[in-house]
């Protein structure tokens, strides 16, 4: 098992640029992933876009940077986190949003630190009072958001999710903890490259066929879940994940749903019943007591 990932003491600029960057752009990308399926379909959507952006990144980090590829451990380590990370969560969180509406989407993902509290006992952390409360406030939110009429009436998008969370929390543990990627921006690039080609195998196999030509919303779309969704917030993201504690580099959780269900509502023509707000409500609730508890917590990530 590696070593934990020594954690910034202090927030600096670089930190709060990523932190704004999963914090705004990450709470734009639901909407955007919504008016691309339009005329590309979930896998195909997501496999190109990750394609794209994983070569650009690689051959700058490669003939800019002049960075040494990855060793075969780290594209293996970039195989299982790519799959777990964007093959499950980002084609699962498309496949949903067929059905669902991008605002409940993202509130559901918001249960996402409490995932990662979970997963981070099987590593001998043990969440404390505040934080075991979070949990249990953020379940029970989570139980009353699957009620609402937009789950019951799509038990596919429902199941989606559940993959989708369940794949981005496992694989964040593990880029965290045991598999550890290629340095700094070619080993996002690698889990990028990995990661689409498991989302393009599930396209092919699903017969997925895109719309051709797409609508114009569709392809600007796309550009923009490329360029910002994927090559900026995904790996500042990553740079949070390997840089801050916890806590800081899931609080795009908290902010997320607030912005997307704005968005959702004011763009995207979404409505949201005064139920969904109550159950979205209590999952940032949840997600509010999680945070407060890291907060207070001087222990870094992977201590025992």
């Amino acid at each position: 098992m590696g070593a934990a990932p020594a954690l910034a003491s202090r927030v600096t600029p670089f930190l709060l640029a990523c932190l704004a960057a999963t914090w705004l752009i990450w709470g734009s990308t639901y909407l955007a992933i919504k008016w691309a399926l339009v005329s590309l379909p979930p896998f195909f959507q997501m496999g190109t876009r990750f394609l794209c952006a994983g070569s650009l990144l690689f051959a700058w980090a490669r003939w800019v940077r002049r960075a040494p590829l990855p060793t075969p451990s780290q594209w293996r380590n970039a195989s299982i986190v790519g799959a777990l990370m964007l093959g499950l969560g980002m084609g699962g969180t498309a496949v949903a949003e067929q059905t669902i509406d991008s605002s409940l989407v993202v509130a559901f993902i918001a249960v996402m630190p409490m995932m990662l509290a979970a997963l981070n006992r099987l590593y001998g952390v043990r969440p404390g009072r505040l934080e075991t409360l979070g949990i249990l406030v953020g379940f029970a939110g989570v139980l009353l958001l699957v009620q609402g009429a937009e789950f019951r009436a799509s038990p596919r998008g429902l199941a989606a999710m559940v993959v989708a969370c369940s794949g981005w929390a496992v694989g964040s543990v593990l880029s965290q903890r045991s598999l550890a990627l290629a340095p700094g921006a070619m080993g996002y690039a690698s889990e990028m490259l990995c990661g689409s080609a498991v989302l393009l195998l599930f396209a092919a196999l699903g017969g997925e066929a895109p719309r051709w030509p797409p609508t114009a919303l569709s392809a600007l779309a796309w550009l923009y879940l490329m360029v910002f969704g994927s090559l900026v917030a995904f790996n500042a993201y990553m740079v949070l994940l390997a840089r801050a504690s916890p806590a800081m580099a899931t609080s795009y959780c908290f902010v997320n749903p607030i912005i997307a269900l704005l968005l959702g509502v004011a763009l995207g023509g979404e409505s949201v019943t005064g139920r969904e707000l109550l159950a979205a409500a209590t999952v940032l609730l949840g997600v509010a007591l999680l945070l407060w508890q890291r907060r207070g917590a001087r222990r870094p990530l992977g201590a025992g």
